[in-house]
């Protein structure tokens, strides 16, 4: 717990007594309808007999990112989860108003994870942060913020955090994600102001928007159980990945001409340098050119639409340290049947994958 910062107390909520022992399905009041009618986010809130740290589980922020979403109903709905100590705050959507509209943004047409802390008397992306920062950040001695990748793109999961706080680095080591991408995320975004506040958060990004995806609720759900089992607030054992590295730079690589792409690589793939990533053809199948990596690297995210046109992005790129030798990576996956690999080749089958060996 974050001994320095005040919190809001957590055994209270809008009149409701949060006790010892007991979990509660409560409502956050956020917003009205056009019909005037009180717009509330579900939320549910288990708390341990014993006091420890209260940590907030939030998906959704945009609303048609809800793989999270499974991942916290897989969590509402195991019978065998007990905390031993501290307090949960699970929100399955947060952004209730973008959640009904299948939609990332507000109907204002904001983006309400560029809106933080947000203001009590400013638009209704501002208001709703304002109220969200207030009564669950405001409450919490950490965060975990759970994302997908945006429209017509998947990706592998990781874990984003500002690695320069103590408390998140520790955070984003304890979910157990093979990359952690270090940054501090954007101005106005739930965890860079979550973090500015005293409550360190890390966000999880994994699979596509309007999906439920099992390895990825898989992914999501260990990652959260890690957490809590380093944190003494779970007795079960930390599941490990094979291998963790941190990220420090990623780039986008872009089409250079319009085309129908052929793939060479899928999400989590662990690629050298000069090592062909797609080709791009034309509608008949002619080859125009082929795009390849400037450097070691990890997939972390790739396009899942083949028809790309000039300055589009194909796949992201999370640059390895210098240090690391990509045949060695490769080897640490250890397990054939094991949850990396099962997540690869999931998200590959979004995608049509097929070899080409060369390189420039």
């Amino acid at each position: 717990m974050n001994g320095s910062r005040k919190l809001k107390p957590i055994d209270d909520w809008f009149g409701t007594k949060i006790l010892p022992g007991k979990s509660y399905d409560v409502t956050l009041p956020v917003s009205e309808s056009y019909s005037s009618m009180m717009i509330e986010i579900p939320i549910h809130i288990r708390r341990a007999k014993e006091d420890g740290p209260v940590i907030f589980i939030t998906a959704a922020l945009h609303g048609d990112e809800i793989n999270g979403t499974g991942a916290i109903h897989q969590i509402l709905q195991d019978n065998d989860f007990e905390l031993l100590k501290g307090t949960l705050i699970l929100v399955p959507v947060l952004n209730i108003l973008a959640f009904d509209r299948h939609t990332r943004y507000l109907p204002d047409r904001r983006d309400l994870n560029r809106s933080f802390p947000g203001s009590s008397d400013g638009s209704l992306a501002s208001r709703m942060a304002r109220i969200v920062f207030d009564e669950i950040v405001c409450r919490s001695d950490y965060g975990i913020d759970l994302h997908t990748a945006s429209i017509r793109r998947t990706n592998y999961p990781n874990i984003r955090g500002d690695l320069s706080i103590p408390a998140v680095s520790k955070l984003a080591d304890y979910f157990g994600s093979e990359i952690i991408i270090n940054g501090k995320g954007p101005q106005g975004g739930l965890r860079r102001e979550a973090c500015k506040a005293g409550c360190p958060t890390i966000i999880m990004e994994g699979g596509e928007i309007w999906k439920v995806e099992p390895t990825i609720v898989e992914s999501a759900v260990r990652g959260i159980k890690n957490v809590l089992r380093n944190l003494g607030m779970l007795s079960s054992e930390v599941e490990s990945p094979d291998y963790q590295v941190i990220i420090k730079k990623s780039k986008w690589i872009r089409a250079e001409n319009g085309g129908f792409m052929q793939f060479h690589v899928k999400p989590g793939d662990i690629i050298e340098k000069n090592q062909a990533i797609a080709t791009n053809t034309t509608l008949l199948g002619n080859e125009r050119n082929v795009v390849y990596s400037p450097f070691d690297a990890v997939i972390i995210g790739m396009t899942t639409l083949p028809a790309i046109s000039p300055g589009e992005p194909i796949c992201n790129l999370g640059e390895l340290p210098k240090r690391l030798k990509t045949s060695e990576l490769r080897k640490m996956r250890r397990e054939e049947n094991g949850l990396e690999k099962r997540m690869s080749e999931d998200l590959a089958s979004n995608i049509l994958v097929t070899e080409r060996d060369v390189l420039s």
